[in-house]
């Protein structure tokens, strides 16, 4: 069901003529407890994917607000296991597609099969893990494909002919493109050529190619309709739950973000450029 959920999904957004908006917020964050309501702030603002951060000690592919998210959430004690928890929670409540994003350290240490298998009983739909190339993946596919669950590769704008293809060979959710070469942040422009960039990668792969890192505004994700079938928000949203406050607070903050990115990306919205 995994995989068809996500396909599903993606058809759905297609249909719409718009991309899917992609919503990311680390597992555990600020609490394991409060990350529940966060993510369904998420999905109740108009998310059509829910990707959950697995906190990590050494995120290499994260900038300073998601490093912090993840200092956070380990220091309230967040393990793999309240993550799934957390997914299993959405779950209950929605059929949104699920997305693990994280690192492969934690991952062995639970176990390649277990991990699969517990992605599988708590509804998680796809894995992405920066760190693994296609090319040395082959024991994690397998283990996905065998219970169900996506797999999600990485893409760069220094990607090689080679990655591109092997990427696309192992990829049975989505294509994550990654708009910029560095760390995932809030960026005040989007690169020059990435539109371009997107309408090969799309023509090539054989699953939906999502775009991320750097995408924080409505008008962003606005200029990019047409061009990607998923804009992936991370930085935008995690900051404002790093914001002091109430969970309400949180709640109503993590919304207020979605809520006009989501607008942004129909057919027959304009979007004012924040500049005016």
């Amino acid at each position: 069901m995994s995989v068809e959920r996500t396909r599903q999904t993606f058809e759905r957004c297609r249909s719409q003529q718009r991309p899917a908006l992609v919503t990311y917020l680390m597992g555990g964050d600020p609490t394991p407890k409060a990350s529940w309501s966060l993510a369904m702030a998420c999905l109740e603002a108009g998310a059509d994917v829910l990707e959950i951060g697995m906190p990590f000690s050494d995120p290499i592919a994260d900038g300073p607000t998601i490093q912090r998210a993840a200092e956070r959430s380990l220091r309230s004690g967040t393990t793999l296991e309240h993550c799934f928890e957390l997914a299993e929670a959405v779950r209950r409540r929605s059929q949104a597609p699920i997305a693990l994003m994280g690192y492969v350290n934690p991952l062995l240490t639970y176990g390649i099969g277990r991990f699969f298998r517990r992605c599988a009983s708590t509804g998680v739909d796809a894995v992405i893990l920066p760190d693994v190339p296609p090319e040395e993946a082959q024991a994690l596919c397998a283990s996905a494909g065998e219970n169900g669950v996506g797999t999600v590769f990485l893409l760069a704008p220094t990607s090689t002919p080679s990655r591109w293809e092997a990427a696309f060979r192992q990829a049975t959710a989505f294509i994550y493109f990654v708009s910029i070469t560095g760390v995932t942040g809030s960026r005040s422009e989007l690169p020059a050529g990435l539109t371009d960039q997107l309408d090969q990668v799309r023509g090539r792969s054989p699953v939906p190619v999502v775009v991320g890192f750097g995408i924080s505004r409505p008008e962003q994700a606005r200029a990019l309709r047409g061009h990607t079938d998923g804009v992936v928000v991370g930085s935008a949203i995690v900051a404002q739950i790093g914001r002091p406050g109430t969970p309400a607070q949180r709640v109503a903050r993590v919304k207020a973000t979605v809520s006009p990115l989501r607008k942004a990306l129909d057919p027959a919205v304009r979007v004012k450029s924040a500049r005016g």
